[in-house]
């Protein structure tokens, strides 16, 4: 088996959880499955959620359906791991204005946003050949071409792509090890054993829900618990993959 990989990273990111969008608006903590689709679909071309329904708002949430990226690639099995010590990616706050002049209703058209950022993100992703859909994707950043310019989660963050390259992979059938990746917790078990100096053999664990999937009625978000450690896990019937020395799950 062979799989994608490079490195996905920008100067800052903006992954935003709809549930809040008053006063502030915050980010996801990580970079998520659907994010990630999106930014593969700018590549290649697909439609996101403008041109689902072609600017008609009358048909908004009466049709059952996918935007065409996520229709398209869905399927696709990758893997994220973030390249921030413990997992966890420095966030801050920015403050600006929007003065685009409908953006409020206030006199003078003016907003005043404050959104919560990520600074200096990056993350090792990979991405398993085993359908069309990931060679297109392979051919599109091997050769260094993208329909539409890609971005992390917002058009003020503009995303690069480096180190990209074909690397062998082979299925880890132990069901035992460090996955160095982020993995959906339920999926793998986290096994804590003591040495003789009594440490437990775990020196962080970041977690956090994070999509994992859409809703084919709303489009809305699907979240899973995501975990990141350093702690040995046990695993069945999982896609884990030796890339490298690594261990590695696919999702």
């Amino acid at each position: 088996m062979k799989a994608l990989c490079f490195t996905l990273c920008g100067r800052t990111a903006f992954f935003k959880k709809p549930e809040v969008n008053s006063y502030y608006y915050f980010t996801y903590g990580n970079l998520h499955k659907v994010a990630l689709l999106g930014i593969f679909g700018a590549i290649l071309g697909y439609g996101g959620y403008t041109q689902q329904y072609n600017g008609s708002e009358s048909k908004k949430g009466m049709e059952k359906g996918y935007p065409e990226f996520y229709e398209k690639l869905s399927q696709l099995k990758v893997s994220i791991r973030p390249n921030a010590k413990r997992g966890f990616i420095e966030k801050k706050i920015q403050q600006f204005n929007n003065s685009v002049g409908y953006a409020s209703k206030e006199q003078g058209g003016n907003l005043i946003v404050k959104e919560q950022w990520l600074e200096e993100p990056s993350w090792d992703i990979c991405v398993l050949l085993d359908c069309e859909e990931a060679e297109n994707l392979k051919e599109a950043i091997l050769n260094h071409k993208c329909v539409y310019l890609p971005y992390l989660g917002k058009n003020d963050h503009f995303a690069d792509i480096l180190d990209a390259q074909i690397k062998e992979v082979t299925e880890e059938k132990s069901g035992e090890g460090r996955i160095d990746s982020l993995f959906i917790k339920q999926n793998a078990e986290i096994v804590l054993r003591q040495s003789l100096r009594g440490k437990t053999g775990m020196t962080y664990k970041y977690q956090e829900n994070l999509p994992h999937s859409m809703d084919e009625w709303t489009n809305n978000y699907v979240l899973e618990t995501f975990v990141y450690t350093d702690a040995g896990t046990k695993w069945e019937q999982q896609e884990v993959y030796r890339v490298g020395e690594k261990l590695r799950m696919f999702y």
